[in-house]
């Protein structure tokens, strides 16, 4: 008898999760519109009415910058929106076979003509213009260099010959005489000097005596993205990037995916940042640059429009994270730890800890399946999500071809088959 209250409890408890859920949706639209109608930088012609969500993004993927959590919400709205998102042939793994430029032929067939492309790349701009709808949105993020630089330092110490040669992994001892260890064409120096510079098609071995370069290529930059991001102000960034291309409150909730364990990180006293930001000379002058342009246009949007935009955007976020794990705030844990493994991030070596989440263990008993697709997507990995959204796109290539008599029935396995009431549920939820 007890165990039966137990499981009526548990239904009850889902159930009344997602109908709060579904409620709150509501809400959150007519919060939107009262924002609009309250901030004039907002707000569309009156003649024009509301804007069509913008649906041609190019994400170019930075290292160690949030940019995970990015490509995450971009996948998301992807699915929802029933978009195509470029994806890497299998030969190149879950990446644009990084770090050779970016090239049309590292698309995988099945997955053109795209809407969205995220994966890491490097940034080739007439391979892209090839790609992409000539409506394309270009957006990227950047992070402070010297918080960066401790990051990819920490976690690809066993993937770049610079970082091994350095003697006990010391950061202190690489900065002291950088050029003893670094050597501009091993594998992995792009991890090493300038990392936001390559990845973004530019030079990372310019000489620090070439300040115009520094200048024009951050010029460049500005001329090519409407959106470079700020990592150290995200929700501010997203404020913008929302604006940018008219989406909802709900495009672009989020979870943080990818950090790092504290223990894996070291606090750099000033003497030390500024090292690294001479080493990484071009990249201080880009983020400079890009944070010094993002306060300016939120500044044209008005600080009090944005930072109530943003308190919306986090209590949505709380909302929908409590729905998702049962009332609780979602519990961090070391990637060995987590037992979905469509859940655990990829750990570059033993001595690096990163961190994920794990879904309560009774999620499925009460959840409708749409619902608990919606919370395993929002915390789901990289790696992983992209063969998910690799296989569910593959199954809608070949669909056309197939006559009615011969098509299959969707399974869960293949992605979002049930993308219609997964839209629903998750418009509601935020």
């Amino acid at each position: 008898m007890r165990m039966s209250q137990k499981k009526m409890l548990l239904a009850f408890s889902a159930v009344t999760t997602v109908t709060l859920l579904m409620r709150c949706g509501g809400r959150w639209s007519r919060t939107a519109d009262r924002l609009r109608s309250e901030c004039p930088a907002l707000r569309p012609h009156p003649a024009a009415g509301p804007k069509a969500k913008h649906t041609n993004v190019a994400f170019l993927k930075t290292h160690k910058t949030a940019s995970s959590t990015v490509q995450n919400l971009l996948f998301r709205f992807a699915e929802r929106n029933n978009l195509t998102v470029a994806l890497p042939t299998q030969a190149c793994g879950h990446q644009f076979c990084y770090p050779r430029p970016f090239d049309g032929h590292f698309v995988h067939p099945h997955t053109l003509p795209p809407n969205v492309i995220s994966n890491h790349m490097r940034y080739n701009a007439a391979e892209l213009r090839r790609l992409m709808p000539n409506d394309t949105r270009y957006v990227t993020i950047l992070r402070e260099p010297a918080a960066m630089f401790e990051s990819l330092f920490s976690y690809y110490n066993q993937h770049c010959k610079t970082f091994k040669r350095v003697p006990k992994g010391s950061l202190d001892a690489f900065l002291e005489r950088p050029w003893r260890y670094y050597r501009p064409q091993d594998q992995g120096s792009m991890y090493a000097r300038n990392t936001l510079t390559f990845d973004l098609g530019g030079d990372k071995d310019r000489p620090a005596t070439d300040a115009a370069y520094a200048r024009s290529f951050a010029a460049e930059v500005e001329r090519v993205f409407s959106l470079v991001m700020i990592a150290e102000h995200f929700d501010e960034s997203l404020v913008l990037l929302r604006h940018i291309l008219s989406w909802d409150l709900d495009d672009v909730v989020y979870v943080k995916l990818n950090m790092r364990a504290p223990a894996s990180k070291r606090r750099l006293t000033p003497g030390l940042a500024g090292k690294i930001r001479t080493w990484n000379w071009i990249d201080a002058h880009l983020y400079d640059h890009f944070n010094a342009s993002l306060w300016r246009r939120l500044a044209a949007l008005g600080s009090a429009c944005v930072d109530r935009e943003v308190r919306l955007l986090r209590v949505a976020k709380e909302r929908l994270l409590r729905g998702c794990f049962g009332g609780q705030r979602p519990l961090l844990r070391l990637a060995g730890q987590i037992q979905n493994k469509d859940l655990r991030p990829w750990q570059p070596s033993a001595k690096v800890g990163i961190m994920g989440y794990d879904l309560p263990a009774n999620l499925s008993s009460g959840f409708s399946s749409s619902a608990r697709e919606l919370c395993l997507k929002l915390v789901m990995a990289e790696v992983q999500y992209t063969r998910i959204l690799l296989r569910s796109q593959s199954v809608r290539y070949h669909r056309p071809r197939l006559s009615l008599r011969s098509r299959p029935v969707p399974d869960a396995s293949t992605g979002p088959t049930t993308a219609s009431g997964l839209r629903s549920l998750y418009n509601r939820a935020s």
